[in-house]
């Protein structure tokens, strides 16, 4: 598989289909594999580039135990972007830690980008009672350093809160064996520690350029998912969709609802990057 060499890593990437190119990036202990369902589904009209971001799975080597900086992974984003889409403007999509930086992304480099996806970015800054969130995403690593990795995920549940569960999962169609299913959930525990203690207040704390991203509006398309309409890691898109004018794209599941619901989620994505392929070909 591909790798890219950027200033203190190497990326490793996957690359699918063909067409524009879709850059996917993943949010919290995920990797490049969280996209194999959604990915093998638009890799019809789009090349697919899913990416295992640095400190992740393999791109770890040299960045476990440092504290991460968003634009840190927004420049690897554009490197990448150089890398695989040298000469047209890319869709991007990111969910969670994910989309944070597709933001940072959009924010400094709108000129490579004809569209931005974001799914539930966990910006706490946006929210009126930011001190609150941070305070509570500050005690998810405590409780990671204190007592494990279940106490940690416990916490974050709490603060969270409980998503609604209207929609039956998707059948996976035989797309993933057993054993590739056994080998992505390995790497996503051994990602964990890296998120809870290097990421999750580091990516969460982040306030992004409101400005720069109210300048190229039209290339953003805040989203969340169904099930946790409400819930804390839907209302920083809410309130960024308010703020900018763009509408709140809403698909189906929750916070993970690309992991839950692969099927119907790849139909939504469809359609909302072929509303601007539409617009371009007017």
């Amino acid at each position: 598989m591909p790798e890219l060499r950027v200033p203190g890593a190497t990326l490793y990437y996957e690359k699918r289909g063909t067409g524009p190119v879709l850059l996917m990036i993943p949010g919290g202990g995920g990797d490049a594999a969280s996209f194999d369902l959604v990915g093998a589904d638009l890799a019809d009209r789009f090349t697919v580039v899913a990416v295992d971001p640095r400190g992740k799975s393999r791109s770890a080597a040299g960045e476990r135990g440092r504290d991460q900086r968003v634009e840190v992974h927004g420049d690897d984003m554009h490197r990448l972007l150089a890398e695989v889409s040298p000469t047209e403007p890319a869709f991007v999509f990111g969910s969670s830690s994910g989309a944070v930086i597709a933001l940072d992304l959009l924010a400094r480099h709108p000129e490579r980008l004809r569209l931005v996806v974001a799914h539930e970015p966990p910006l706490l800054g946006l929210l009126p009672d930011a001190d609150r969130w941070r305070a509570a995403f500050a005690g998810v690593a405590e409780a990671f350093g204190r007592d494990g990795l279940g106490a940690a995920m416990a916490a974050l549940g709490a603060a969270a809160g409980q998503e609604g569960t209207d929609e039956p999962d998707d059948e996976r169609d035989g797309d993933a064996s057993a054993s590739a299913d056994a080998e992505r959930f390995r790497r996503m525990r051994e990602n964990m520690p890296q998120f809870l203690e290097r990421e999750l207040s580091q990516f969460s704390g982040h306030l992004p350029d409101v400005d720069a991203l109210a300048a190229h509006s039209g290339r953003l398309v805040p989203a969340c998912g169904r099930a946790s309409r409400g819930l804390l890691l839907a209302r920083p898109a809410a309130v960024l969709a308010e703020r900018l004018g763009t509408g709140l794209v809403e698909f189906p599941g929750g916070h993970v609802g690309l992991s839950t619901h692969p099927v119907r989620f790849a139909k939504v994505l469809r359609r909302t990057l072929a509303g601007v392929m539409a617009g371009d070909a007017v």
